[in-house]
């Protein structure tokens, strides 16, 4: 079951030549199956395969049509309902841990699990941490069950956000090791967290690089920022090296002493030729 069968389903009711276009899109959180609609597709389209999904997968009560784009700075998605529950409200489970997340109101995004992960077995003991673009707590939450930081400031301009953060830490028994903060990761690090953390999170890769300063800023004198940026990349060209080029020159107007790209990895594709990537970059501040 899971994807292989949700791309059976989809060939079987869309045909080989939609069906490529959708299964790739389709996300099961928690109880409800997400379908991010191409441009082109009405989503009247798909509700024959919403309705067979639920037939089929007992698991799945709620389908959900994202429209293409997030907006806003609350990076949300617009959601048409296809069929099942009318319910966006679901429990999602990640590693171990349990997430109360509402998808029409809490930016999430399945294809960063790896992430959620493969940071968190970066920290060491004692770490602290910021979360600069916390959501729901799912990268703070992770790490703190899967490593020992001292404690992960996690910070959300999105009232709605918070609320499932301040949950989900009460749900996964962090408290007093996730710090959930309601606003701007900017003005919260001015005013509060200079000079206090030894690793930084950038997971919103649209304002990564204006906000950039202030995660440097984050650092007591060296540390690790992990920086996602949506970069595009032309035939034969590599993503990873592209924001590599482009972290690297912010980084340099920045001022920093030293700054060395340790990783990268393309996180997805998410339109012809432009990716996302992550960079795990260790910077020395002067």
């Amino acid at each position: 079951m899971g994807r292989k069968y949700l791309r059976k389903l989809a060939l079987e009711v869309l045909g080989e030549e939609m069906a490529k276009r959708i299964w790739g899109r389709m996300e099961i959180v928690g109880d409800i199956l997400v379908i991010r609609i191409p441009f082109d597709v009405e989503p009247e389209a798909l509700k024959p395969l919403a309705e067979r999904v639920l037939a089929e997968l007992p698991y799945v009560k709620s389908v959900w049509g994202g429209l293409p784009g997030v907006k806003g700075e609350y990076r949300l998605r617009e959601f048409i309902h296809l069929a099942g529950e009318k319910r966006s409200e679901t429990v999602y489970k990640e590693y171990g841990c349990l997430f109360k997340v509402d998808i029409t109101r809490v930016y999430l995004s399945p294809s960063l699990s790896y992430e959620h992960y493969r940071v968190a077995k970066l920290v060491s003991p004692g770490e602290v941490v910021v979360n600069m673009y916390a959501g729901a707590g799912l990268f703070s939450i992770v790490m703190a069950k899967h490593a020992k930081p001292r404690v992960v400031y996690s910070i959300d301009i999105n009232p709605d956000a918070y609320r499932c953060m301040v949950e989900n830490v009460r749900l996964n028994k962090v408290e007093g090791v996730v710090v959930p903060i309601l606003g701007d990761a900017a003005r919260v690090i001015e005013e509060e967290l200079v000079d206090t953390s030894d690793r930084v999170l950038m997971p919103y890769p649209d304002i990564a690089l204006e906000h950039l300063v202030y995660a440097v800023k984050a650092l007591r004198g060296k540390g690790w920022i992990h920086i996602y940026l949506h970069v595009e990349a032309a035939k034969g060209e590599d993503p990873v090296g592209n924001a590599k080029r482009i972290a690297g020159e912010k980084l340099g107007e920045l001022g920093v002493e030293t700054y060395n790209f340790a990783f990268g990895r393309i996180v997805r594709q998410i339109a012809p030729r432009r990716y996302q990537v992550v960079l795990d970059a260790y910077v020395v501040k002067k």
